[in-house]
């Protein structure tokens, strides 16, 4: 089926209406403190219609597994979707397992209208609403002695929520020999697990896991154990889930048990109303990079995008090429509250902020909430680095901002000092624990503004954390090249036109 028709086709309605009402009335009821505490987002009935339509086989006699199922959304679409396959199954046996009560009820009576149309259509259905804790039952369950009965589908819209590192969950998770840092990535590889060989999953997580270590120990999981052959990436922030607040980029991963690596179906589009921005077909190569030890997940789905990654493929340098390195900022501003200083004094150096960047240079002191000044004395003397030119980077973007990357340079003609120290959210590059030559620093301040480096940090990043460990991992300009681009921009305020035409001029390569 092609991409626009998944997104467009119009599921059997009665199921899915009969579902989707339970889902308005137990919304309606959700409290918010328990919302937030088991992180809750219940899914819409064209999200659960679109992610149904994902699997390739729905024949014979299936096992389904929906993990933290709320009212059954996923179940009912995909009973939905194989009762309107001209090869329906046979057999559907369903599995939901929810720890809310109040919506146990309801993903109960969701069973039972499955059950309904499934009868309708002349297929057997066994439901099982289960009131059980995913993580505790699953991993008890692989710890069994003895055969297993798997599931042959899995279809996931896990809980968004972290893990803490002595929490009861990553105890119970370390059993079962899983490390995750976050309960959707729990959820997804405990689904992985209880799979039997050549089983499907499809699942809709935050984009997150594709990058940065916390996530390493999931991803090597999951490509170990799984065929990756569907990424299919929402441009829009809040489209998947238009009722709720959620700010993280959401992808549809599909895969199959114990299969041989293939092509990867790489689509985007702003949300499951919507017919596709774009689709590839590329191989898994192009999406997790051979010897890439954080295997981390390129999700690109139009030639523009490849455009981008092949200009960065060409670039020849690492940050120890350059003779840089990059660390977050020495000073965790509540650990040194009492030596915190709105205004500056004699007794105190420069503490610069992200509220300090400005235009792609550190203004310094500013008005505002965020203190200018930190006390200059024994209790801070490792908090420091020499004066000298840097290049800082937020650690942190809003989703509102246009880049995710913000690159500013510290001069220290602007801001005399003998010292300075950089908070906590910022990324700072350094050579050795001192300045740039300024030359260099501005021409990385201005590659690292392009748009060049904007569209490739969005292929396989889908958060607005800017890690220094994401920085490390980018190639980089040869020295020559950067201090090209340092002469060409200057210490002038650019537009983002100016910055990319200087890029593309001095590195001849562009998005």
């Amino acid at each position: 089926m092609s991409a626009a028709r998944e997104l467009r086709r119009s599921p059997p309605a009665s199921l899915l209406q009969t579902v989707d009402r339970h889902r308005a009335q137990a919304s309606l009821r959700l409290d918010p403190a328990r919302r937030s505490e088991l992180g809750q987002f219940l899914t819409p009935p064209r999200l659960a219609s679109f992610m149904a339509s994902l699997f390739q086989r729905l024949g014979g006699a299936i096992r389904v597994l929906d993990a933290g199922a709320g009212v059954g959304s996923l179940t009912a679409a995909l009973v939905a979707e194989a009762c309107s396959r001209p090869d329906p199954p046979t057999d559907i046996v369903a599995v939901g397992y929810e720890l809310d009560a109040a919506l146990v009820k309801h993903l109960s009576q969701g069973m039972r209208a499955c059950r309904d149309a499934c009868r309708a259509a002349g297929i057997t259905f066994h439901g099982r609403a289960v009131r059980a804790d995913f993580i505790a039952a699953a991993v008890e369950e692989l710890s069994l002695p003895g055969p297993r009965a798997g599931f042959t589908h899995a279809i996931l819209n896990p809980p968004y929520k972290k893990l803490g590192a002595r929490s009861a969950a990553r105890r119970a998770l370390r059993r079962a020999g899983i490390e995750a840092s976050n309960l959707y990535a729990a959820f997804l590889a405990l689904a992985v697990r209880v799979l039997e060989p050549g089983g499907e999953l499809v699942a809709i997580t935050p984009r997150s896991f594709c990058n940065g270590p916390y996530f390493r120990a999931f991803r090597e999981l999951f490509l170990r154990e799984m065929s990756l052959c569907r990424v299919h990436v929402f441009e829009s922030r809040t489209a998947a889930f238009a009722e709720d607040d959620i700010l993280q980029e959401n992808v549809v991963v599909c895969g199959v048990k114990g299969a041989p690596p293939g092509a990867v179906l790489v689509s985007s589009s702003n949300g499951p109303d919507d017919g596709p921005i774009a689709a590839r077909v590329v191989p898994l190569a192009e999406v997790v990079r051979p010897g890439d030890p954080e295997r981390f997940i390129h999700v690109v789905p139009d030639q523009a995008g490849k455009d981008v990654a092949d200009a960065f493929a060409r670039l020849p340098a690492r940050l120890a090429d350059l003779g840089l390195s990059i660390s977050t900022g020495k000073v965790v501003d509540f650990r040194a509250r009492a030596l915190l200083r709105t205004d500056p004094a004699a007794d105190t150096a420069p503490l610069i902020y992200p509220a300090h960047l400005d235009a792609g240079v550190v203004r310094w002191p500013r008005p505002g909430k965020k203190p200018n000044a930190l006390v200059d004395c024994a209790a801070t003397a490792h908090l420091w680095m020499p004066s000298g030119t840097y290049v800082v980077v937020k650690r942190c973007s809003s989703k509102e901002e246009r880049r995710r990357i913000t690159a500013a340079v510290f001069d220290p003609e602007v801001v005399p000092c003998a010292r300075v120290g950089f908070e906590n959210h910022l990324n700072v590059y350094h050579r050795g624990g001192a300045g740039l030559p300024p030359l260099l620093a501005r021409g990385l301040r201005a590659f690292l503004s392009s748009t060049l480096v904007d569209a490739y940090f969005r292929q396989w990043s889908g958060h607005t954390q800017v890690n220094a460990a994401d920085l490390r991992r980018l190639t980089y300009p040869a020295v020559a090249s950067l201090e090209r681009l340092g002469a060409r921009t200057g210490d002038r305020a650019l537009g983002q036109r100016e910055i990319d035409r200087a890029v593309e001029e001095a590195l001849g390569a562009g998005p």
